[in-house]
């Protein structure tokens, strides 16, 4: 079935740069850092992921670039301007869903346009264009509970473009998803990406996942989280699994995360143990990555 016409609003991507940030929580003696002289950029019209192991502080730095909190030091901006708040400009995606139970997937998908007092011709266009582009259309008067995890997350993220946002943030959003319908998730995310190219940032713990979806990686410390490594994922698109899993060059970043991430983990295991301590120095000189 041919999809349905829509003057569709131009995707406008935007830039976030992190400088310095760092991210403290508590006071006094018990104050704890998550966060510590957080440097990066999230490129206009790039998907960029980021991995680390949990619990590093990937989902604080998530409230930062949203707004929903401010960082103890440094700055984030959005093309410039400084991130003072929450704004439609940047809508984020969490691991568990936010679809409202009560409402079906047609009006789910219409919130934040109904919510601004925005449903004109053209909204109601594009949310058809969005309902068929996510492959919805049969189910728009469902309700979320009647919906498998995969339509759950296809219509987030039709509900979150129609706000047309300037970077999307998405925090783990595959996470609670079979093995089959997660990466059926992955190659369908990128085919949207792939055709609107808007910014987007990508958190996950799954190295998979990471190599296949980014343009860049940024690979995280443990907590007080930092970049480690910042890797370019230089692969042709549109991207297919099998090809992916046949690339040297995606098996080499491949590699290349997963030593940075063993290490990190490596460290966490030793903290609080002085012998565990000594043993991970130990094995980390041996292996040439201390």
């Amino acid at each position: 079935m041919s999809e349905i016409p829509s003057a569709r609003p131009p995707v406008v991507a935007g830039e976030i740069a992190v400088r310095g940030v760092s991210k403290s929580y508590g006071a006094a003696q018990f104050r704890k850092a998550v966060v510590r002289e957080c440097s990066f950029k999230i490129e206009q019209g790039k998907l960029t992921v980021m991995i680390g192991p949990s619990g590093c502080g990937k989902s604080t730095l998530i409230r930062l670039l949203a707004g929903f909190e401010q960082p103890t030091e440094g700055s984030i901006t959005l093309d410039g301007a400084p991130i003072s708040g929450p704004d439609r400009d940047r809508l984020v995606l969490f691991q568990e869903t936010a679809l409202f139970p009560w409402m079906s997937t047609w009006n789910n998908i219409l919130y934040g346009p109904r919510a601004r007092g925005e449903l004109d011709r053209g909204t109601l266009e594009f949310a058809e264009f969005l309902l068929n582009k996510v492959g919805l259309r049969e189910f728009r008067n469902k309700y979320p509970g009647q919906l498998s995890g995969g339509m759950q997350r296809r219509a987030e993220l039709a509900r979150a473009m129609i706000n047309n946002p300037k970077v999307m943030i998405l925090d783990e959003p595959f996470r609670g998803l079979d093995a089959m319908t997660k990466e059926l998730m992955w190659e369908y995310y990128s085919r949207l990406y792939e055709e609107n190219r808007r910014t987007n940032f990508f958190v996950t713990t799954d190295i998979d996942e990471a190599v296949f979806l980014a343009d860049r990686v940024l690979v995280m410390s443990n907590i007080p989280t930092q970049v480690r490594a910042v890797i370019e994922v230089d692969l042709p698109r549109p991207r297919r699994l099998s090809d992916i899993v046949e690339s040297d060059r995606a098996n080499d970043v491949k590699k290349q995360a997963l030593s940075i991430l063993h290490t990190e983990a490596m460290r966490s295991f030793s903290r609080g143990s002085k012998a565990a301590a000594d043993f991970v120095d130990a094995y980390l000189k041996r292996a040439g990555r201390a």
